[in-house]
């Protein structure tokens, strides 16, 4: 469904690749499905995120998947979202610098969900070593990340996962991502998007409420107010 889903969106987060890394031909294929201005983010493997043993052989694996991506200039940066387990010391954050480093010129942008990393030092460290961070919209629980207007580089990021506190730690009571956000909800971020946009050049909005296509719908919320209220007349 990529070639209709092109004609609304300008760029994708492709989420598939964290469970499997697919043959380079379905990169192939996608890139061809989309103009020459459609922009790709891909997710690492959770051999790299979560189980973190042999995480960097991964990142190689995944840059060969992606080379049709790489070649037509589509691809725009990897995605490393670490689960909350992954939390601030000095090895944690030497593991980010050997991702970065197998990542090359491809940007790098990072998601945690322990709120061991929200520090001043985590932000001066991204920025010294060109790690983008990727601000969140999640449940307001104890030890998660809370919504923030942090850039570490050039290029924000933001994905909103919604705010299923029931579910969120407890999956026999439903997915934690089956959520729809209201506007009012979505309007909290306008300010934190144009303080985003005031430190970079660009920046990306994803969402990851991916049930009943809830995603969308919110995606084309934001659009709208964000149209009307920042004065932003693109994808």
């Amino acid at each position: 469904m990529l070639d209709y889903y092109s004609k609304f969106f300008d760029n994708v987060e492709i989420n598939s690749t964290y469970y499997s890394i697919l043959n380079r031909s379905v990169f192939y294929h996608l890139s061809n499905k989309t103009k020459d201005d459609f922009e790709f983010i891909v997710k690492l493997n959770q051999q790299t995120t979560h189980k973190r043993e042999n995480g960097i052989d991964a990142v190689d694996k995944i840059k060969e998947s992606v080379a049709p991506l790489i070649e037509s200039g589509k691809l725009k940066g990897f995605l490393a979202q670490f689960p909350w387990s992954f939390k601030n010391t000095n090895s944690a954050k030497e593991y980010l610098l050997l991702i970065k480093d197998k990542c090359g010129q491809i940007p790098l942008f990072v998601e945690f969900r322990n709120d061991s990393w929200i520090k001043d030092e985590t932000y001066d460290y991204m920025k010294e070593n060109e790690i983008g961070y990727c601000c969140v919209d999640e449940p307001k629980l104890k030890g998660l990340i809370p919504p923030q207007d942090i850039s570490t580089t050039d290029i924000g990021y933001i994905r909103f996962h919604g705010r299923n506190t029931r579910t969120w730690w407890d999956s026999s009571k439903g997915d934690r991502y089956d959520y729809l956000y209201k506007e009012e909800e979505l309007s909290e971020w306008l300010e934190r998007i144009r303080e985003i946009r005031k430190n970079t050049k660009k920046t990306y909005l994803f969402f990851n409420n991916c049930h009943q296509g809830h995603a969308v719908k919110n995606a084309k919320m934001l659009i709208e107010m964000l149209k009307g209220q920042l004065e932003i007349s693109n994808n």
